[in-house]
């Protein structure tokens, strides 16, 4: 199976072709997978080289002409470290465009922490806005970008090495979809870390929801599954644990609620291993989540 990046690369190279506003801007992160692009369209597909802060401010102002701009390059070069640029040449200017992230959490621990962005999804919180997709497969990454790509909006879409097994419908509507039923509490698996948190909670009585898109949160889908009583909810995320307690908690205002957030702590790991550790380390591999997940549901 081809990767989320892979699987990015190929459809949007394909979608120059049939979509004549879009436009690629890159900052030598994949460039060369986009080289017989650029030869087929060397007008809309752009390296602008290791300059981050233009990559953004690039994209930005190809949007200002009417184009559709795809920005990408690894997580923490496109949310961290150009994050005024984000809060202002696309927010503040009030335009539309796709950021299109590699890299995850910690997908290439070899590189460093300058290579991994626990905390994009949190970062674009303090934003208004933005549309988040976290795919888990790199079928979803392709619905994701086609549909992002005919809209107008501003979008994040983070893509990972780490995959399910299979494809999930996802798109406009989907929501928050339920994956197995159970009756004593709800976990939300988000992207990648459905197959790992549906190995956890094999025999246990609770409710699985996938999430593919994160902003904007479906409330209505937590609070249908939560039901009318008391609700525990565990959110499952692969990135920084928490991101996504605050609206959960919001969801279910009116009712008694606990709320985990799971997902990468806040602790550096400097020994940088390799990418399945690192799950391990964080808690999220399966072994790790049916020991939380049950400890706080009590079973």
């Amino acid at each position: 199976m081809d990767t989320m990046r892979d699987r990015f690369i190929s459809t949007a190279s394909r979608l120059l072709d049939e979509e004549p506003r879009l436009a690629v801007v890159l900052a030598d992160i994949s460039s060369d997978g986009f080289d017989p692009a650029r030869r087929a369209h060397p007008d809309r597909v752009v390296n602008v080289g290791i300059r981050e802060q233009l990559l953004i401010g690039a994209g930005a102002g190809m949007a200002l002409t009417g184009l559709r701009p795809v920005v990408h390059t690894f997580a923490s070069f496109l949310v961290e470290r150009p994050f005024e640029q984000v809060k202002l040449d696309f927010g503040h200017q009030g335009v539309g465009g796709i950021l299109v992230s590699a890299g995850g959490s910690y997908d290439w621990p070899a590189g460093g922490f300058t290579h991994m962005a626990p905390g994009d999804v949190a970062l674009l919180d303090t934003l208004d806005g933005w549309t988040v997709h976290v795919p888990g497969h790199p079928d979803e990454a392709e619905a994701l970008l086609r549909e992002a790509v005919a809209g107008d909006d501003r979008v994040y879409l983070r893509l990972s090495l780490q995959s399910n097994r299979e494809a999930r419908p996802v798109g406009a509507g989907t929501g928050f979809a339920e994956v197995r039923g159970g009756r004593g509490g709800t976990v939300i698996a988000v992207g990648p870390m459905l197959d790992n948190v549906l190995a956890a909670t094999e025999g246990l009585d609770v409710s699985v929801l996938y999430a593919a898109t994160v902003r904007p949160f479906d409330a209505q889908g937590v609070r249908r599954a939560a039901g009318a009583g008391a609700a525990d909810v565990v959110i499952v995320e692969p990135y920084l644990a928490g991101t996504s307690t605050a609206p959960a908690n919001d969801a279910l205002a009116d009712l008694p609620h606990r709320v985990l957030g799971l997902g990468v702590g806040r602790a550096e790991l400097r020994r940088y291993g390799q990418l399945e550790e690192h799950l391990v380390a964080h808690g999220l591999d399966a072994h790790g989540l049916r020991e939380r997940i049950a400890g706080f549901l009590r079973w």
